[in-house]
């Protein structure tokens, strides 16, 4: 049997500063906030509710556009990939540093009025849900593969006539 591993994570919470976007060497677009995710619970001692903040530091590569709308507050839903890294302080001790590789980012809400503005005049392209996604490359490894054309020709399917005749 192979093993497999899990790499996933899933956040919704409120950013606690605005995004910040550099670029490296190569041109590529690094974008950097932090979000707050907030639990609740209640204690079985005293029997009232507690509230726990964690904060999460979140890396978005090659999505500079998505920068313009990620202001302090903004509620978001984000999808990615956690990675530690390390380096050596000052004194020589090794630090570790834990970030979430964000893929997917859409924008919830918190702002109100000024979310509604930014998103209407010039907002980058969405699909239905209201994601700002990654575009997906049309030819190369990542290509999406439509199996399904070849046997069009032999012996129509339900789907393969619903996609042809949606074009």
């Amino acid at each position: 049997m192979a093993s497999r591993s899990v790499n996933k994570v899933i956040l919704i919470g409120h950013l606690g500063r605005d995004a910040e976007t550099r670029f490296t060497t190569g041109g590529a677009a690094k974008t950097t906030f932090s979000i707050a995710t907030n639990r609740r619970w209640k204690d079985q001692q005293t029997g009232e509710f507690k509230e726990e903040t964690d904060w999460h530091n979140i890396v978005l590569w090659r999505m500079e556009n998505v920068a313009n709308y990620l202001t302090k507050g903004v509620q978001v839903y984000i999808e990615g990939r956690l990675q530690t890294r390390n380096y050596e302080d000052k004194d020589g001790k090794k630090v570790y540093f834990t970030e979430v590789i964000g893929d997917t980012v859409i924008l919830l809400g918190g702002r109100g009025a000024d979310v509604a503005a930014a998103t209407e005049e010039g907002a980058p392209a969405r699909s239905a849900a209201g994601s700002l996604r990654r575009p997906r490359p049309r030819s190369g490894a990542g290509a999406r593969r439509r199996p399904w054309r070849h046997r069009q020709r032999r012996r129509p399917s339900v789907l393969a006539w619903r996609e042809y005749s949606s074009r």
